[in-house]
């Protein structure tokens, strides 16, 4: 475990946390007191506690506010692959269908080449 020490309100709060993730945590500290100073700035001096509950409840909502979009957008991609997967469906029959006609085209024309292969020469006419 490693410490970092972050300052929020300008207190300094020392705190521990995986390796490699000190400058993650700086960061997200200072985002949490970008919270709190613009909560001060409205409000005034009100307690620390009531601005770290007012902070907190702030940044719920914010993350709420993302999940729902975040579940917008995967039902939306959702429907994206939904709709991909109709039209490759599609495709594949058009395929199947082409190969199909194509086969009995084949078909009909080797019919057509072993008829005139069979009849016999025109006889030249006296």
């Amino acid at each position: 475990m490693s410490q970092v020490t972050v300052t929020i309100d300008g207190k300094a709060y020392r705190m521990a946390c995986e390796e490699g993730q000190e400058a993650h945590l700086t960061e997200l500290a200072s985002q949490f007191d970008r919270y709190v100073g613009h909560l001060k700035g409205q409000f005034g001096e009100i307690g620390d506690l009531r601005i770290t509950v007012m902070a907190g409840i702030m940044v719920m909502d914010e993350m709420a506010e993302i999940n729902r979009r975040l579940a917008a957008a995967e039902a939306e991609l959702a429907g994206f692959r939904d709709g991909r997967d109709t039209v490759l469906l599609g495709v594949h029959h058009r395929e199947e269908a082409v190969a199909h006609a194509i086969s009995d085209l084949a078909e009909r024309l080797n019919g057509i080449t072993r008829k005139l292969t069979q009849r016999p020469a025109p006889q030249p006419q006296a």
